[in-house]
């Protein structure tokens, strides 16, 4: 079992200059609802560059797809032509699971979410994580459990007189 390192993970993005915003539960947190979390989700601008850099920094993580029998699919996370292609790409990395998502619900066009994301502080790492609102109509769009609580707990944290 990997040990979960998400400040490794941002680390390795950002040292190889990878454009990308977190989306998942570290977005929450980032807004002000902790929570636990065994992952990173993230999206990335999907230009050829930025492809080939989100590669190479999945190259140095030694992603690899999670799931039963993965390895026989024969797809290869850290292509830059596979990543540019795939809809979504959930991985085990030497520093913990990591979800590349492509087509995620709810979602605008990313340069339209990059301008409204926020840094925010993940271990020591400086962070993008998408904005409030952005994050809430994915967060709605998808309408699984855990997003409906996770929109209810961050609107509570913004009425609080404490935040």
């Amino acid at each position: 079992m990997t040990t979960f390192d998400p400040a490794r993970i941002f680390e390795t993005l950002d040292r190889h200059g990878v454009d990308y915003l977190t989306i998942g539960a570290w977005a929450v947190i980032a807004h002000g609802y902790v929570r636990a979390t065994a992952d990173i989700d993230f999206i990335a601008r999907l230009d050829r560059e930025n492809m080939v850099r989100l590669a190479a920094a999945l190259s140095e993580l030694n992603a690899r797809l999670r799931g039963v029998d993965a390895e026989k699919l024969g797809i290869d996370p850290t292509n830059p032509q596979t990543l540019e292609n795939g809809a979504s790409f959930t991985m085990d990395t030497d520093a913990g699971p990591l979800d590349f998502l492509n087509d995620v619900p709810g979602a605008v066009e990313y340069d339209q979410m990059r301008s409204r994301a926020r840094q925010a502080d993940a271990g020591g790492v400086s962070v993008w994580v998408v904005g409030y609102d952005d994050l809430i109509r994915m967060k709605e769009a998808s309408g699984r459990e855990q997003d409906l609580l996770d929109i209810h707990q961050l609107g509570e944290k913004r009425l609080s007189p404490d935040n």
